[in-house]
């Protein structure tokens, strides 16, 4: 018989409001753009990868500069996307950001995410 996880309700409560606080989806994200929202988009891929496309008025803040935050709003909520879901940079640099006392949640599925939607790129 299959190990079927069953976890405590207040747990997964706890750790699906922990999950919508802090990643947000590109069709959100488009919403948002569109709306003039208080967000800033930051893209932590390396710079010649944000040159070939990115999210429209997305910064480019590669890992080399995270220590600068040049780009980074204080009075926004920043949205940090890399490549995939699996590449770890947006959170690694959501860590730092944060830590640095930014508002910041990370766009599930990054960059590749957004293409698979069929949403506007800039480049």
């Amino acid at each position: 018989m299959a190990n079927i996880p069953k976890p405590d309700p207040q747990i997964a409560l706890k750790y699906f409001q922990l999950k919508l606080d802090c990643t947000t989806g590109p069709i959100e994200v488009s919403h948002w753009l569109e709306e003039k929202a208080p967000v800033q988009v930051i893209d932590v891929r390396r710079p010649e990868d944000y040159s070939k496309g990115h999210i429209p008025g997305a910064v480019n803040l590669p890992r080399d500069q995270w220590e600068s935050t040049k780009g980074v709003a204080k009075d926004k909520t920043n949205i940090v996307y890399c490549y995939s879901q699996t590449c770890h940079l947006a959170a690694a640099a959501a860590v730092v950001l944060a830590k640095k006392g930014f508002s910041v949640i990370e766009l599930e599925g990054g960059f590749n995410t957004w293409l698979k939607a069929k949403l506007p790129v800039e480049s």
